[in-house]
C-alpha cells in the first residue's frame, strides 16, 4: 500500500528531525527550573481586595423548634332543609333552558358601521417571450471537490 509507505517515511523523517533538534539546541531555562522544582521553595501567597461573605454556622446541638399543633374541628355539611331546591328536580337540559330564558343581553346604541373593503392586490402578468428571441436557460454549475453533498 503506497499510502502506508508514505506515512511511515514522512513520520520517520519528522521523528528524526525532532531528535536532531533536541540534540542541537540547548534546553530552555524554564524547562530546567521546572525539572528542579521541589518542596523547599517558598510558597507564593496571593491576596485579594475581594472578601467572601461570612461563613454560615448551623448549630445542630440545639433541638429543633416545631410549630405548635393546632386541632381543627371537622365541620359537618349542612343538611338539606324541608324546603327543597326547585332546580334539583329539573333535568340538565331544562336547567340550561331556564338559565337562557332568564338571560337579558345588554342593549347598546346601534352604530353605523361602514362596510370594510379589503384592498385587492393587482399582479402584473409576465410578458410572453417574443418571436425570434429564444428563451434564455441557465444551467446550474456543477459542484467540485468534497462539497458536492447535500446536507
Amino acid at each position: 500500500m503506497p499510502i502506508f509507505r508514505y506515512f511511515m517515511f514522512v513520520g520517520g523523517a519528522l521523528l528524526a528531525l525532532l531528535f536532531a533538534a533536541d540534540f542541537v539546541w540547548p534546553p530552555s531555562p524554564v524547562a530546567q527550573s521546572v525539572a528542579t522544582a521541589g518542596y523547599d521553595q517558598p510558597l507564593i501567597r496571593i491576596r485579594s481586595d475581594r472578601h467572601l461573605p461570612d461563613r454560615v454556622v448551623l448549630d445542630t446541638s440545639q433541638p429543633t423548634i416545631a410549630a405548635p399543633v393546632t386541632k381543627t374541628a371537622a365541620v359537618a355539611a349542612p343538611q338539606p332543609t324541608a324546603q327543597a331546591d326547585p332546580l334539583a328536580d329539573m333535568s340538565a337540559k331544562a336547567r340550561v333552558r331556564e338559565t337562557f330564558a332568564q338571560f337579558t343581553p345588554k342593549t347598546q346604541a346601534p352604530q353605523a358601521q361602514a362596510p370594510v373593503q379589503s384592498k385587492r392586490k393587482v399582479v402584473r402578468a409576465r410578458p410572453a417571450p417574443q418571436r425570434g428571441q429564444p428563451m434564455m436557460l441557465v444551467a446550474q454549475q456543477p459542484h467540485f471537490g468534497l462539497f458536492n453533498t447535500t446536507w
